[in-house]
C-alpha cells in the first residue's frame, strides 16, 4: 500500500488526533476568556501582562497534558496500524481497537512506551549534535550560523518522524523486546540515513508550507468573523495559531508520518545490520547505549 492509500484508510486516527487537538484549543480559549475577564476587572496594564504570561504557561501545560499523553498514545496506535498496512498491505477492520490492543501487548503500560520513545528520540538526536559541532567548527565562515540554524531545523523536523519509524519497527519485530527492536530500528536508520534524510528534506518543506497555509487560512476566517463581531484581531491570531497546530497535528503530521514510515519500512526488513554500529552509536549517544542495555536485559522472553 502506498502513502495515500494508508492515509485514507487510517482516517479514524486522524479524526481522533484532531479531536484532542481541538480540545486543547477550547480549553485554551476558555482560560483566555477567563484571564481577559480578570484583566478587565483589575484594569491594570501590569496585571494584564502577568495574566497573559500565566495564560501562556497554562496553554503549555494543557498541550503537554492532553497532546503529549493522550496524543502520544493515539499516535502509538496509529504507528502500529501503519506498520501493519505497510508490511502486510492490509488495514485491520477495527483499527482503533487493534492499535490499542497491539500497543498494550507490546509495551504493557504507557510508562514503558514513554520510556522507549524518550530513549529513541534521544538516540537519534546525535545527528543534530553532529551538525552543531560542524557549525561551531566553521563559525568563522560568513553566514555559517544561518546555514547551521537551517540545518538544525531540518534535522529537528526530520528526526521528529524518524524516531517514530524506529518505534514502528518495534511492532514489526514483535518477537524481540521493545527496547531491543527499538535499538535495532535506530541502527537501521543509521545505516540508511542518506536515503531517509533525502526524503526528510521534502518533509521539512511540506511541514513549513502546510503549517503556513493552514495558519493563514484560519486567520482569514477568524479575522473576518472577529471583525464582524468587533472583537480583537490579536485574539483571532492567537486562536488561529492554536487551531493551525491542532490541524497540523492531525492531518499534516499523520500524512508525513505515513510517508516517512513507508520509506523506512521499504528498507528496514532487508537491511543487514552492521554489528559494529552498535558500539559506534553507543560511543556517540548515551541514550542509545541505555536503550541497547535495556534491550539486552529484556532478552529473557519478556514481551517488553
Amino acid at each position: 500500500m502506498n502513502t495515500k492509500q494508508i492515509y485514507k484508510k487510517t482516517m479514524p486516527f486522524v479524526w481522533a488526533k484532531l479531536l484532542i487537538g481541538l480540545i486543547t484549543v477550547v480549553l485554551s480559549a476558555v482560560l483566555f476568556a477567563l484571564f481577559i475577564g480578570l484583566s478587565w476587572l483589575f484594569n491594570s496594564g501590569g496585571v494584564t501582562l502577568i495574566l497573559f504570561i500565566l495564560w501562556l504557561f497554562a496553554v503549555g501545560f494543557i498541550r503537554f497534558a492532553v497532546m503529549h499523553y493522550m496524543g502520544y498514545l493515539i499516535k502509538a496506535g496509529h504507528i502500529a496500524v501503519i506498520t501493519e498496512a505497510v508490511t502486510t498491505g492490509k488495514v485491520p477492520d477495527n483499527q482503533i481497537e487493534y492499535g490499542k490492543t497491539v500497543v498494550k501487548e507490546r509495551f504493557a503500560t504507557a510508562n514503558v512506551y514513554f520510556a522507549v520513545d524518550k530513549l529513541v528520540t534521544g538516540a537519534v538526536k546525535q545527528i543534530q549534535h553532529g551538525i552543531e559541532k560542524v557549525g561551531n567548527a566553521l563559525d568563522f565562515v560568513p553566514g555559517m550560523d544561518t546555514v547551521t540554524s537551517l540545518a538544525k531545523l531540518f534535522v529537528d523536523l526530520s528526526l521528529g518522524y524518524i524516531d517514530e519509524c524506529c518505534l514502528g519497527y518495534t511492532f514489526y519485530k514483535s518477537e524481540d523486546s521493545a527496547f531491543k527492536s527499538a535499538a535495532d530500528g535506530v541502527v537501521i536508520y543509521a545505516q540508511n540515513w542518506k536515503r531517509l534524510l533525502k526524503n526528510a528534506a521534502k518533509t521539512m518543506i511540506m511541514v513549513i508550507l502546510m503549517l503556513a497555509a493552514v495558519t493563514v487560512l484560519c486567520f482569514l476566517v477568524l479575522g473576518i468573523l472577529f471583525r464582524l463581531l468587533h472583537w480583537s484581531g490579536s485574539v483571532a491570531f492567537i486562536i488561529s495559531v492554536l487551531i493551525a497546530f491542532a490541524v497540523k497535528f492531525a492531518f499534516v503530521d499523520s500524512y508525513i508520518l505515513i510517508k516517512t514510515m513507508v520509506s523506512y519500512m521499504e528498507v528496514a526488513p532487508d537491511t543487514q545490520i552492521t554489528f559494529d554500529l552498535y558500539q559506534k552509536l553507543s560511543d556517540i549517544s548515551g541514550k542509545f547505549k541505555e536503550l541497547l542495555k535495556k534491550g539486552q536485559e529484556k532478552r529473557t522472553g519478556n514481551s517488553i
